[in-house]
C-alpha cells in the first residue's frame, strides 16, 4: 500500500519550457484540470486550469506561472492514507510522488487513492458499519470485538476521529462483517457503549462509486 504502487503513469509532468496551449491540450485529452510540473527531476508544483485561463495566451511559457501546491508530495514508500492526508490539506486531486532522493517519480489521483484505501479497509466487503462515541480513556478495540463477536459478527477495520464537539471523546468507526445490526446495538448499548449512527448495506456487487461511497460512510465525511 506504499505511494508508488498507485502511479498514475496516464498523467504526465509539464516542462517550464512548455506552452501554456500545450498544458490545456493535455488537459483535455486525459480529461484533468490539473498537471505537475517538473524541472530536471525536481518537483516544482501543480498547474491548475484556471491559472493558465487567467494568462489568456497559448504562448505563455510554463515558467512564467506562478504555480500552486509547491508541498503536494509524498515520499514514494509513504502510505497510501498520507497521499489522501496531503491532497486533503492541500485541496488538490493529485499528489506528488517523489524518491527519497526528492527525484520525481508521478503523480497519485485521489480517485485512486481513495480506491485502494477502501480495499485496504475492506470497505468493498459486505456488512455494516457502526459509528461509536467514547472517552479516550474507555477506548479498548479488544473488548468492543469481543462484545461484538458473541453475536457471531467480527470486527473487519475500524478507524479513530476526534470528537469536535468534546475533545476528551473520540469517534470510534467499525467495519462489521454482518449486515444486521438490531442485536448488536442492543448489546453495546447494555455494555454502556453510545452508538451515534450504522449503516447497514444489501448484499450485492458493489460499484467504484458505491465503494467510494462507503468509505466516505466509514470515515464518517
Amino acid at each position: 500500500m506504499q505511494a508508488y504502487e498507485f502511479i498514475n503513469n496516464l498523467i504526465p509532468p509539464l516542462k517550464l519550457s512548455d506552452k501554456s496551449g500545450k498544458a490545456l491540450s493535455w488537459m483535455e485529452e486525459i480529461r484533468t484540470d490539473i498537471l505537475p510540473v517538473v524541472d530536471q527531476g525536481n518537483f516544482l508544483g501543480l498547474i491548475r486550469e484556471e491559472m493558465i485561463f487567467d494568462q489568456n495566451d497559448p504562448e505563455t511559457l510554463i515558467e512564467n506561472i506562478p504555480l500552486d501546491n509547491l508541498n503536494c508530495w509524498v515520499f514514494s514508500d509513504k502510505h497510501i492514507y498520507d497521499v489522501l492526508r496531503v491532497g486533503a490539506e492541500q485541496n488538490s486531486n493529485v499528489v506528488g510522488v517523489l524518491g527519497r532522493d526528492k527525484v520525481y517519480m508521478g503523480v497519485v489521483t485521489m480517485e485512486d487513492s481513495i480506491a485502494a484505501f477502501a480495499d485496504s479497509l475492506s470497505i468493498q466487503s459486505q456488512g455494516s458499519v457502526l459509528i461509536l462515541s467514547l472517552y479516550m480513556t474507555d477506548y479498548s478495540l479488544a473488548e468492543i470485538s469481543r462484545i461484538i463477536e458473541t453475536e457471531n459478527t467480527k470486527v473487519l477495520s475500524s478507524f479513530i476521529t476526534s470528537d469536535p464537539l468534546d475533545d476528551a471523546k473520540i469517534k470510534l468507526t467499525l467495519k462489521l462483517d454482518k449486515p444486521e445490526l438490531r442485536h448488536i446495538k442492543a448489546t453495546l448499548e447494555r455494555f454502556g457503549y453510545k452508538i451515534l449512527d450504522h449503516y447497514q448495506e444489501e448484499s450485492g456487487i458493489s460499484s467504484e462509486e458505491d465503494r467510494i461511497g462507503n468509505l466516505l460512510r466509514f470515515l464518517d465525511i
